[in-house]
C-alpha cells in the first residue's frame, strides 16, 4: 500500500508532461503553418506588394473609387507622396516582414483551431456544446477586422498622413518601412479588436464579466473606444469616427452575447 501514492504521483507527473508535449506540438504545427504561408507570400512578391500592400497608394484603389462615386468632394485622385528606401537592406527586410504578417493573417483560422484543440479537452461537455462554432466565428471576426482596417482605415491614414504638409516647401518622401508598418499595424490591430465578442463570451463563462457590468461601464467603454480609435487611426476626426462606430457596435453585441451566455447557464 505504501507504493501506491508514488505510482499515482508518477502518473500525474507523466500526464502533466504529456500535456506540455501536446502544447508543444500544437505550437510547432502553428509555427509551420505560419512559416509555410509566409514562404508562399515571399515567393509571390509581385502580387503581395504591387496588388495588396501598395494597393492603398494607388488612386484606382477600391476605397477611393467608392469615395469618388459617392461625392466629388471626398474623391481622391492622387496620392501626393513617393515611397523611398534609405537602408541598404531595407527592401529585403520589409519583404520578410510583410511575408510574416501575411503568414500570420492567412494562418489565423488554423492557428486558432490548434489552440482550441488544446483547450477543448479541458472543458466540460456542456461548455464544449455552447462553444460550438467558436473557430468559425473567431476567424470571421478577425478577417472582418483585417479587411475593415485595410479597406477603410489604412487608405484614410495613408492619404491624410501622406498628403499632410506643414509647408509647401516641404515635400513628402515616405520611408518604405514606415508605410509597411502603418498598413500592417492598422490591419492587425483592427483584426484583434474585432475579437471583442469572442473575448466577452469566454470572460462571461468564467464569471469575470456580466451584462450588468458592461452596461454600467458603457460610458467608460466609449471613452476607451475613442482612445483606441485615436491610436489606430491618423489624427483626424473622420477616421476616428469610422473606427469608433464598429467598436461601439461590437460592444453592444458583446452585451447581448454576455446576456445569452448567462441565460443558457441558468437554463432559461
Amino acid at each position: 500500500m505504501a507504493e501506491i501514492p508514488e505510482e499515482n504521483t508518477e502518473e500525474k507527473e507523466m500526464s502533466f508532461l504529456d500535456h506540455l508535449e501536446s502544447l508543444r506540438w500544437h505550437l510547432i504545427r502553428s509555427t509551420i503553418a505560419i512559416g509555410s504561408l509566409a514562404i508562399i507570400a515571399f515567393v509571390n512578391k509581385s502580387f503581395v506588394f504591387d496588388t495588396i500592400v501598395l494597393g492603398p497608394k494607388n488612386p484606382d484603389f477600391l476605397t477611393y473609387r467608392i469615395m469618388c462615386s459617392i461625392s466629388e468632394k471626398i474623391c481622391i485622385t492622387e496620392i501626393p507622396f513617393t515611397l523611398m528606401n534609405i537602408n541598404m537592406s531595407g527592401q529585403f527586410t520589409n519583404h520578410i516582414f510583410v511575408s510574416i504578417i501575411a503568414g500570420i493573417i492567412v494562418a489565423f483560422p488554423y492557428v486558432f483551431w490548434e489552440m482550441w484543440s488544446f483547450i477543448k479537452p479541458a472543458l466540460y461537455p456542456d461548455e464544449t456544446k455552447h462553444a460550438r462554432g467558436v473557430v468559425f466565428f473567431s476567424s470571421f471576426l478577425f478577417a472582418s477586422g483585417v479587411l475593415f482596417g485595410y479597406y477603410v482605415i489604412a487608405p484614410l491614414a495613408i492619404n491624410f498622413l501622406g498628403s499632410y504638409q506643414v509647408s509647401e516647401m516641404v515635400k513628402n518622401q515616405i520611408n518604405l518601412g514606415s508605410y509597411m508598418t502603418t498598413v500592417a499595424s492598422i490591419s492587425l490591430a483592427c483584426g484583434v479588436v474585432f475579437e471583442l465578442p469572442i473575448v466577452t463570451y469566454f470572460l462571461t463563462k468564467v464569471g469575470l464579466v456580466t451584462p450588468a457590468f458592461m452596461r454600467q461601464y458603457r460610458k467608460h467603454a466609449l471613452v476607451i473606444t475613442l482612445i483606441l480609435s485615436a491610436i489606430i487611426t491618423p489624427p483626424d476626426v473622420i477616421s476616428q469616427i469610422l473606427v469608433a462606430l464598429p467598436l461601439v457596435l461590437l460592444y453592444e453585441v458583446s452585451i447581448f452575447i454576455s446576456r445569452a451566455v448567462l441565460k443558457s447557464e441558468e437554463g432559461v
